[in-house]
């Protein structure tokens, strides 16, 4: 952790839905990490499309953990291996889940 503390980035991005948030552990227990981090909030590996509300229910459970001014939203990993029938109602219910976030 202190390599990835050490390097002069300004967002992390991390697999964090299909390990059901198991890596967020490591900032759960005291790591002070002060960049920008983006833990995936949705499996990009399954065809299955998350819901606003599912998605909304992982947001919240990472803001238990990271602070609002570091947590940018973002699906795991990339979206090479998903259709464009997937990849956009799932990205239209990440955008609206996050937007419901700002009020």
């Amino acid at each position: 952790m202190g390599s990835i503390i050490n390097m002069d980035v300004d967002v992390i991005t991390i697999e964090n839905s299909r390990s059901d948030q198991k890596l967020l552990s490591v900032f759960r227990e005291g790591v002070k990490y002060n960049a920008g981090i983006g833990p995936g909030v949705y499996d990009i590996h399954s065809p299955r499309v998350a819901s606003k509300d599912e998605i909304v229910e992982r947001i919240n459970k990472t803001l238990g953990v990271l602070g609002s001014n570091i947590l940018w939203v973002n699906p795991d990993c990339g979206l090479k291996t998903r259709k464009y029938s997937v990849v956009k109602p799932a990205l239209t219910n990440m955008v609206a889940a996050a937007k419901h976030f700002l009020g």
